[in-house]
């Protein structure tokens, strides 16, 4: 039960981190507008949550290792805590001007991840400034693609 936990935990807070700081910067550097960027998180934090959840219900299906109550314990922890640090981020936006708010959210975002890949990477005894850095360094260069995605698709279609 543990380890289905940790499962749908880690992925969805990763997911929605990284899943949803993409959305957020491409929509801002595409758009700049404020409707458009609390649309993609309400979108991810809604059906990205479900699509991850459903993805790791069929993955631990098809991996055969865990009984139908430990799936759906996975499926489930999944969803809320995508569902949960996906909606985190709209507050921000809601708060403050769209620029701060991206600002504030990568932040936020970052920070998440770094904590908890610091954890993760104590907890399997590896060296925890390594795995975080690793990881922000994955999430790093999602948002800076997203951004240069964003912009081109300003370019192209306005």
């Amino acid at each position: 039960m543990r380890k289905s936990l940790a499962t749908g935990f880690s992925f969805g807070l990763t997911s929605g981190i990284i899943t949803t700081l993409g959305i957020m910067v491409g929509l801002h550097s595409g758009t700049g507008s404020k409707m458009v960027v609390v649309g993609g998180i309400l979108t991810v934090a809604v059906a990205d949550a479900f699509s991850d959840a459903l993805g790791i219900h069929i993955s631990e299906e098809a991996q055969g290792s865990y009984l139908g109550q430990q799936i759906w314990l996975a499926t489930l922890a999944t969803f809320f805590t995508k569902l949960f640090f996906a909606l985190t981020f709209v507050v921000p936006v809601l708060i403050l001007d769209l620029l701060p708010a991206i600002v504030v959210s990568v932040f936020w975002g970052l920070l998440v991840l770094f904590l908890f890949s610091f954890w993760l990477g104590k907890k399997r005894r590896a060296d925890p400034l390594k795995v975080a850095l690793e990881h922000l360094v994955i999430a790093l260069v999602v948002i800076v693609i997203t951004h240069f995605v964003g912009d081109w698709i300003a370019l192209t279609f306005s």
